[in-house]
């Protein structure tokens, strides 16, 4: 069944090892955040660094592992239609919005979507991690500048993953304007369990 996650909201739920997880873009040009926790042990958890250590690239998509704190894969990338995703930059927080948005407001965030839907699990704020922003475009310049341009997801865009051990993940419907193309939209997810 096909599960849809409003636009600037989040969910969180339990994967078993050989579960797998399928990410669709419904709409386009949105990203959506997700963190890994190893089920029965949260302080492992996805790590930007170790994923982009092993697999020797910034460029994470169809072939690669998601990899823990612990130097364990977490997921493996079955499918991505779309190619381009982001493993650099942490989810957006209220701070994100005053510093880069001058912004002083309430806003929604994917930190904030991605702590209270995992609270359950026991995970604090403190413990989310650099997400892995599915369908985010960070480009780079040779001197090292980074830009976020609108997500080049298409309408019905997905990532299909499988887990490689039992797995809390937290996912969201990234809230922040410039990652999205300035505009919000839902994202939606399949969880297919293994037989």
């Amino acid at each position: 069944m096909i599960e849809t996650i409003q636009k600037q909201t989040g969910a969180a739920f339990e994967l078993k090892a050989g579960d797998r997880l399928k990410v669709i873009d419904p709409q386009g040009e949105q990203v959506s955040d997700m963190v890994l926790f190893n089920a029965s042990d949260k302080r492992e958890k996805i790590s930007s660094g170790k994923t982009l250590d092993f697999e020797n690239t910034i460029l994470i998509t169809k072939g690669h592992h998601l990899w823990s704190n612990r130097s364990h894969k977490m997921m493996e990338i079955l499918e991505d239609t779309n190619g381009r995703n982001d493993f650099l930059l942490a989810p957006c927080s209220p701070e994100t919005f005053q510093i880069l948005y001058e912004n002083p407001e309430y806003h929604p965030s994917c930190f904030e979507n991605l702590y209270t839907n995992l609270a359950s699990f026991g995970i604090e704020p403190d413990d989310i991690p650099t997400a892995f922003n599915i369908f985010m475009n960070v480009q780079f310049s040779p001197d090292g500048t980074l830009s976020v341009d609108p997500p080049q997801s298409k309408a019905g865009d997905y990532m299909l993953f499988e887990a490689k051990m039992d797995l809390v993940v937290g996912l969201t419907a990234c809230s922040a304007e410039q990652s999205n193309n300035w505009a919000f939209k839902p994202i939606q997810y399949e969880i297919i369990r293994c037989a």
